[in-house]
């Protein structure tokens, strides 16, 4: 009489377990950055536009924010996202490597 049982896992079943849980990791990190410094460019883009004449009664190096932003700030901020994102999307791929590494 057959009995069907749980095969036990092979060297090569829990390896590939232990891939895919470092890709959903690693894709879990980059979604969710992703995620946020696109939230910071539309806040900066679409914000500072949509609340203009708030913003110009702050200033910044005796100009109003919001000619400010338009004029350097949005473009400042772009340009920090890019840095930012190289310097984080760099530690997450070290970290999805080292993760991939063999285990003695």
């Amino acid at each position: 009489m057959p009995t069907d049982s749980i095969p036990e896992p092979t060297s090569d079943t829990m390896a590939r377990a232990h891939l895919e849980q470092a890709r959903a990791i690693h894709w879990d990190r980059t979604r969710r950055m992703s995620l946020l410094l696109l939230a910071v460019w539309l806040v900066t883009g679409f914000g500072t536009v949509f609340f203009a004449r708030e913003l110009a009664r702050f200033e910044v190096f005796g100009w109003p924010l919001s000619f400010y932003m338009a004029a350097q700030g949005a473009a400042l901020v772009s340009l920090t996202i890019i840095a930012v994102y190289a310097w984080r999307m760099r530690r997450l791929d070290r970290d999805y490597h080292a993760a991939l590494a063999p285990r003695p």
